[in-house]
């Protein structure tokens, strides 16, 4: 049985109520959900608390899933929401607690941090926000171009647009990085 079949099937019976069904869905997708969640908000604790908010969400609304349709176009729409809000509640949180210094300095990687190159989650942070998260269905959760779009309420041609100027702005830091360190090493 393929995986997607299997998680269709697994869906099917947890909204007939089969909590066995519920808990190995759980199991199944909550490693690749937390993986989307930590590549949107690079914290743990933020991760957590989404991947905790979308499953209760699921529980709620798992009658809205059609049988036979693909499971994962449905649920990461479903986390998409949850990070959407999570981020507009944190925006709002945030003005209200502090004003906004305009003139901040983004912090560089240091130069021992230059030396082991950059990391999966420095390289994510540099993308906005649109396609930080179309990298994560594509690359973490493993989605087709199909399943992203609809997860984005996006048209294939968009996701694959914004996949394609999220790899540019990848390679262009990778690039950057790759003379960065060649530069250092000529110097010494």
């Amino acid at each position: 049985m393929d995986l997607d079949a299997s998680i269709e099937s697994l869906m099917a019976r947890y909204q007939q109520g089969d909590f066995t069904a519920a808990t190995a869905l759980v199991n199944r997708l909550s490693p690749q959900l937390h993986r989307f969640f930590l590549a949107q908000f690079l914290s743990r604790r933020y991760a957590d608390d989404l991947l905790q908010e979308t499953w209760m969400r699921i529980h709620e609304i798992r009658h809205t899933y059609s049988p036979g349709q693909p499971v994962l176009p449905w649920l990461y729409a479903i986390a998409r929401n949850i990070r959407v809000d999570h981020f507009r509640k944190a925006q709002r949180a945030e003005i209200r607690e502090q004003s906004l210094d305009e003139n901040a300095v983004i912090p560089q990687l240091t130069a021992d941090r230059v030396d082991k190159g950059p990391d999966l989650e420095a390289l994510l942070a540099i993308l906005p926000e649109s396609q930080r998260e179309v990298i994560a269905m594509l690359k973490v959760a493993d989605m087709s171009l199909e399943e992203v779009a609809r997860a984005t309420s996006s048209s294939v041609g968009s996701v694959k647009q914004k996949a394609h100027r999220a790899y540019e702005r990848l390679r262009e830091r990778l690039s950057d990085f790759g003379t960065r360190s060649v530069r250092k090493g000529e110097a010494s």
